[in-house]
């Protein structure tokens, strides 16, 4: 789960990471009435769960408590990158001589969480990582000792942090790392964390993205879900209990199991396609679950042809076939399909499937080939 710019902030606060003042309107008169507060000039931001917003014209500067109305009014309604405004974030502006870059994350490679750091932050970050990695350091960390002195004083040489700013850095690097874990944290991010002239150091921009299996136990950040924020597709899935990935390829797949999922994936490339998505449907498979997971699926419109693997144990086959007869009736498609059952009761359910219009087949590799052979026609 990600979480807004605002909802971000608020954590950073309870670990006294610095951030500017501000606060969230909804309209252009609130945001006149936040600027007239705040005083001086303010950052109008758009919260919207995509990068790039400031490139897209979703964060303006404004000198006044007018020009703050007037911003919002242009800013909130519009989209960036697909993601309508409901929210902006009135902010006030800081004055920075320097902007560094750093980000806890999980290096899933390696098992251990990885400290990421630059003295070249900001909204160029990214061409920074490509044109110029040697300015970006990388460090593991222990999971179980976290953020050392070591660490925040290799960071602090390497990116010629001016010394009496070395204190604080430390500080906030630690209270990253404790944000980091003590909310089942996948990404903690800071950029900017801007260098004053009054040798303060603010974080001026901050992401956040928990991890949905931990939400259990993080309460009150599944509060913070914005439901008509996140994309349609996703809050389908999870609704469903489906587990779903989309990539860019035209075969699209459901499979019950992960290992059985990406082994499928991988017969779909042996043969020529690309598969267009990871989509575990799990235990269970009503009409309910395979019409959500179907939907999901022909959301996808380079989708050119479906693959259904199944294998029955506790799910038996005559159960999925029944479920995926019960779909079918409710979605209307010319999307190819073929469906391949093994398993408990699998003669049972080829039977059930055998006077729908799907095409059926006996082994995976069968299937596999199929409906790549499907997906190129033209």
């Amino acid at each position: 789960m990600r979480l807004h710019e605002y909802q971000t902030k608020a954590i950073f606060r309870k670990y006294e990471i610095p951030t500017p003042r501000g606060k969230v309107a909804t309209n252009a008169g609130e945001a006149k009435l936040l600027a007239e507060e705040i005083g001086g000039p303010v950052v109008v931001k758009a919260q919207v769960l995509v990068s790039g917003r400031g490139k897209a014209g979703g964060i303006r500067l404004a000198k006044s408590p007018k020009e703050a109305e007037e911003l919002t009014s242009l800013i909130l309604g519009r989209e960036i990158k697909g993601f309508p405004v409901n929210k902006v974030l009135i902010e006030e502006a800081v004055i920075f001589t320097q902007e560094v870059y750093i980000a806890i994350t999980l290096d899933r490679e390696a098992g251990l969480p990885i400290l990421i750091t630059s003295g070249s932050g900001g909204i160029d970050i990214e061409e920074v990582a490509l044109r110029s990695p040697e300015k970006i350091l990388k460090q593991h960390l222990n999971p179980l000792l976290g953020i050392q002195d070591f660490h925040a004083r290799l960071v602090a040489v390497n990116m010629d942090l001016p010394h009496p700013f070395w204190r604080q850095f430390a500080q906030i690097l630690s209270e990253t790392w404790k944000a980091f874990r003590e909310h089942d944290a996948i990404l903690v991010e800071i950029n900017p964390l801007v260098l004053t002239s009054d040798n303060r150091m603010i974080a001026l921009d901050g992401k956040m993205v928990i991890d949905d299996n931990a939400l259990f136990r993080q309460v009150e950040l599944a509060e913070y879900r914005w439901i008509e924020m996140e994309n349609s597709i996703d809050t389908e899935a999870r609704k469903f209990g489906l587990s779903y990935i989309p990539f860019s390829g035209t075969v699209g797949c459901m499979v019950n199991g992960a290992g059985l999922a990406m082994a499928s994936m991988d017969l779909i490339k042996n043969f020529g396609g690309e598969p267009a998505n990871f989509l575990d449907i799990g235990g269970g498979a009503s009409a309910e679950k395979v019409g959500a997971a179907l939907r999901i699926i022909l959301s996808d419109v380079h989708v050119k042809s479906i693959l259904i693997n199944i294998f029955g144990g506790i799910t038996r086959c005559d159960e999925v076939a029944r479920g995926i007869v019960s779909a079918m009736h409710l979605i209307d498609t010319q999307v190819p399909i073929v469906v391949r059952l093994a398993g408990t009761n699998a003669k049972e359910g080829m039977q059930i499937l055998a006077s729908q219009n799907l095409v059926l087949a006996e082994s995976l590799s069968e299937a596999a080939r199929l409906a790549v052979g499907l997906s190129q026609r033209e």
